[in-house]
């Protein structure tokens, strides 16, 4: 695992030399697991937190490619998060995200799977040239378990804020 997060690290990095904008950012992630056990259906929910560093590719004046890497703590798990996002401009200063997010769950458990691919959308919005404020949900579509009779995904509501270099 370690491996894997210098390898997205590593990466994030060579992308963001290339790319016209660079940030950093942080906040609240509110997570859901969702289990169904054989019929049974299960939801916990947790808080933790999230860090990461973005980069911005701008292909119009309206259009932007998110991509970060970012590292997620819930209640002990930690999750290593790679999204690349669609990013338009909805008004001046709004902006809307849609994209997937691949996600790497370290010290899985044996019975479970460690990637988990999601599909993010939200709104961002710039309080000046440098802040932003945003708002996320990431809708988990991988199953995590390994049981063939049970399903487990988790998703989130992400609410932070950046900084852009």
């Amino acid at each position: 695992m370690k491996n894997l997060f210098l390898t997205t690290v590593l990466l994030t990095f060579f992308l963001s030399v290339n790319a016209q904008n660079f940030g950093i950012r942080a906040g609240a992630d509110f997570a859901t697991a969702k289990a169904d056990l054989g019929g049974s259906n299960i939801s916990e929910n947790e808080t933790g937190f999230y860090i990461g560093v973005f980069t911005q590719l701008q292909v119009s004046e309206k259009f932007n490619i998110r991509g970060e890497a970012n590292y997620v703590n819930i209640n002990d798990s930690e999750l290593i998060e790679v999204p690349i996002l669609a990013e338009y401009s909805l008004a001046e200063k709004f902006n809307i995200l849609a994209g997937p997010s691949f996600g790497f769950l370290m010290d899985t458990a044996d019975d479970e799977n460690s990637f988990n691919l999601s599909l993010d959308f939200g709104l961002s919005y710039d309080i000046t040239e440098h802040f932003l404020v945003e708002a996320r949900y990431e809708l988990g579509l991988s199953n995590l378990t390994k049981y063939d009779s049970a399903t487990l995904k988790l998703h989130g509501l992400f609410v932070g804020i950046g900084y852009l270099f």
